[in-house]
């Protein structure tokens, strides 16, 4: 069996998660601060692609990075080229991948206990300060959960991803690509053994996000003692 996909597929799930980690949680902190019809409308925005279809996804950002378009010529220009390289599946999975980050990371800035921030403010710390070593770490359980739900979503991706970068196996294959192209080629041996490994990680991931969820609600009744 070719590992390729395997490799590529965690290499895929990995960067864009680390991505949207970083854009997520600056995005959930930002909307959980600003008014309730800016942010309503906010969120339409960056929760779009967890409701619209993969392919479209991956049809609009054909339409934004493809080979004739302005920022894909632009894009050309510098030496990056993101259709049919598994870095355009990079960016496809951090886009599918983002809203389930935002959302889960918002929902753990709104849940925060502000008076922690201002008891922080009355003594003096900085609201980076405050940010970084009292509101993060008191919403880390719902901001790790959503961490492992986004690479649960890069690594099973396969829409946009498709529409982006295709299929070129040792190139861009990646587990949920190779699994349609060996169905199709009636290889339902092969299909079959590549989602058996799809399987036994996205059970991990699940596993990892129930334990987390149970620590946070241990850690509420904790609290509320």
């Amino acid at each position: 069996m070719d590992i390729f996909p395997l490799i590529n597929s965690l290499r895929i799930a990995a960067i864009s998660s680390v991505i949207v980690f970083f854009l997520g949680i600056g995005a959930a902190y930002g909307a959980s601060r600003l008014p309730r019809g800016i942010k309503a409308a906010l969120d339409v925005v960056l929760t779009l692609p967890l409701v619209l279809p993969p392919t479209v996804c991956g049809f609009g950002l054909l339409l934004l990075v493809g080979a004739k378009r302005p920022l894909g010529i632009l894009l050309a220009e510098l030496g990056v080229k993101l259709v049919m390289t598994w870095q355009g599946g990079v960016l496809a999975a951090s886009v599918v991948a983002f809203p389930l980050m935002y959302r889960t990371a918002r929902g753990a800035f709104e849940a925060f206990d502000e008076t922690l921030a201002h008891a922080g403010q009355t003594l003096g710390l900085g609201n980076t300060y405050i940010f970084w070593r009292i509101r993060l770490p008191a919403c880390r359980q719902g901001i790790i959960a959503g961490a492992v739900l986004a690479f649960a979503r890069a690594l099973g991706e396969y829409g946009a991803t498709s529409m982006l970068i295709g299929y070129i196996p040792g190139r861009t294959a990646t587990i949920a690509t190779t699994v349609y192209q060996l169905w199709r080629t009636n290889d339902e041996a092969g299909a079959m053994a590549w989602v058996a490994v799809n399987l036994a990680i996205s059970a991990v991931v699940l596993v990892a996000v129930n334990m987390l969820e149970e620590a946070q609600r241990r850690r509420g009744k904790a609290a509320g003692r």
